[in-house]
């Protein structure tokens, strides 16, 4: 006999959710439930690194260790996220007896919630429920998207036994590529990194395999060898692997490795570019990266290795002698010495600057400085974050930004 549901919105702004578990399916659903404004509490005794990153920036609470009970007590809705029947039962008996909604994903019989499927266009959310089966409840959405998004013609499937290098831009999920978006609904695998838009992974097909390449700073990190293997293992097989990382493919993002390593095992590589941090991140806090008489260069540069390390090809004294706009990534640690540098090789340290701690998201922070400054205010910012050095980073608060002066075309 078919279940009747009766469809809810739940508003978790400021509520505390329970996630039991930090697997992939944790991964999944972890993001919707912070986009929503939800208190996320995990418990497990192992988790992704995705979900460590999450922990580590505050953006989660994560307690390593087994379920108990008492977990349940305060939450507004429990989600159980595990593979292991008698502890989903457990946590399912918990939130029964507490009168507490739980979803559970090894279960949903056994569940007094489900999870729909999910598409989001805007403003507009819609949310699908196919009476117990995951795979009409996904047709049903992709139908709609497809709808919302209103294509003019239909895209060609993508071949299988194909790797696509998809760039998810800066963060935001409507920040990708509507080409991006298509292929990542498409994928049989997605291996994705913890920049990646994580709100994407809970459209997923629900058959669609998610693997976690994360890589958190001066952290655990599966090596760019082990990603490169599950790229061309899972392609060999026959699927359609989307490799989806933050920014931009191209822009260190390490994807003309991963490109070469299907290209020797003669696997087709699509790569679709993406919205890079060191262009959104200043876009986001109000900073032109250039200005009408202010800035006619930008130069983006990685900050992971600290001036003078044997291994570093940064020319950090001639960066130091330009006038025009610095945009560091992956620098947080290094700053101290990369101003230092700076400094050195010529940039005045009155320069302005500011950092953007995880930009085009809710958790966006922008610290304002001068170039002498900028390391000390930058120690309350956590990575992910883009430095800016220039003057452009006070252009658009200048009363007079040098008017009369034009460039070439204008």
């Amino acid at each position: 006999m078919p279940m009747n549901l009766y469809p809810l919105g739940l508003k978790l702004d400021g509520l505390r959710v329970l996630v039991v578990g930090a697997g992939a399916v944790a991964t999944r659903r972890v993001p919707a439930l912070l986009d929503a404004g939800a208190e996320v509490t995990v418990v497990a005794p192992e988790a992704t690194p995705a979900l460590e990153g999450m922990a580590q920036t505050g953006r989660i609470t994560l307690h390593r260790r087994r379920f108990e009970p008492a977990d349940v007590d305060g939450a507004w809705l429990v989600t159980v996220a595990v593979d292991d029947p008698a502890a989903g039962a457990l946590a399912s008996a918990a939130a029964r007896e507490r009168k507490v909604f739980c979803v559970r994903a090894d279960d949903r019989h056994a569940a007094t919630a489900w999870t729909p499927a999910v598409t989001r266009h805007g403003p507009v959310t819609v949310a699908v429920l196919g009476g117990g089966d995951p795979k009409r409840s996904a047709a049903v959405r992709d139908s709609i998207r497809d709808h919302l998004e209103s294509a003019n013609e239909e895209a060609a499937e993508p071949q299988r036994g194909t790797v696509a290098l998809v760039g998810g831009g800066p963060g935001d999920p409507e920040l990708i590529t509507v080409r991006g978006r298509r292929l990542v609904a498409a994928a049989d695998v997605v291996v994705v990194d913890r920049l990646a838009p994580g709100l994407l992974l809970d459209e997923l097909r629900p058959e669609a395999e998610v693997v976690d390449a994360s890589k958190i700073p001066y952290g655990p990190a599966r090596t760019q060898e082990e990603i490169n293997a599950v790229l061309v293992d899972r392609a060999v097989k026959g699927k359609f692997v989307v490799r989806l990382k933050g920014g931009d493919p191209y822009l260190f993002g390490r994807g003309g490795e991963e490109l070469l390593a299907c290209a020797a095992h003669q696997i087709p590589v699509l790569v679709v570019p993406g919205v890079t941090s060191a262009l959104a991140a200043p876009a986001a806090a109000g900073i032109p990266v250039t200005h009408r008489g202010v800035a006619h260069e930008l130069v983006v540069v990685s900050g992971h290795l600290p001036p003078g390390h044997p291994e570093s090809l940064v020319d950090w004294s001639a960066l130091g002698r330009l006038r025009g706009t610095l945009c560091v990534l992956m620098g947080l640690k290094n700053l101290p010495a990369i101003a230092a540098a700076l400094i050195d090789g010529g940039r005045p340290p009155t320069t302005p600057a500011a950092v953007v701690q995880e930009a085009t998201t809710a958790a966006q922070q922008v610290v304002h400085a001068t170039l002498a400054t900028v390391a000390g205010e930058a120690a309350r910012v956590a990575p992910p974050a883009v430095v800016i050095i220039g003057d452009v980073v006070r252009a658009l608060s200048l009363e007079e930004a040098a008017p009369g002066v034009q460039e070439e075309g204008e």
